[in-house]
């Protein structure tokens, strides 16, 4: 293949030697059309740019610039709206843990003042069963001291018996219990 191909450009070039021609752009004889041809095709160009291609993309670009402007606008004004809410927000949490506050020290109070009414109420009832108790005790203690005195009065005279073999009588006998408890 390589060789079809440097034998194409030697026939290519024998024949544009043998013509003498060369490129025909470069004839100085077809100057004047080809300027002419020139001037046509660019004039087209130009008034097709200038009329249809360049206003329109001047539309797209002036569209494209209202768009970002709105959209910039439409931002800017929802940021407003959003530091508006946010400080709305704020101060509706504000003042619903300032009530929140005041409801707990409400029933903190409340709850304090029923369990003080509460304590009040167990420490009277608390009282009167110490003093029902103690006046209780204080019988047991007089009845046992009564039993005790008996008892060491049979004991002392059980005892005194005994080991003597003597009987006392009953007023001796309450007397050396009566000494010997301290009354």
């Amino acid at each position: 293949m390589l060789y079809f191909t440097e034998n194409a450009i030697e026939l290519a070039s024998e024949e544009l030697a043998s013509s003498g021609t060369g490129m025909p752009q470069l004839d100085f004889s077809t100057f004047p059309s080809q300027i002419f041809w020139l001037a046509i095709a660019f004039g087209i160009l130009y008034l097709a740019l200038s009329r249809i291609f360049i206003p329109r993309i001047g539309g797209v670009l002036e569209e494209r610039c209202d768009r970002i402007a709105d959209d910039l606008d439409m931002a800017v004004s929802m940021k407003a709206d959003a530091d508006a809410a946010v400080i709305a927000y704020e101060s509706s949490l504000k003042k619903a843990a300032e009530r929140a506050h005041s409801i707990a020290a409400d029933n903190k109070n409340k709850i304090s003042a029923e369990i003080a009414e509460e304590l009040e109420a167990q420490d009277a009832s608390l009282a009167e069963t110490l003093a029902i108790a103690e006046t209780k005790i204080n019988q047991a203690r007089q009845k046992a001291l009564t039993s005790v005195s008996s008892v060491a009065k049979t004991a002392v005279n059980d005892m005194v018996t005994k080991l003597t073999g003597y009987k006392l009588e009953a007023a001796k006998i309450t007397k050396i219990v009566a000494a010997a408890t301290g009354k």
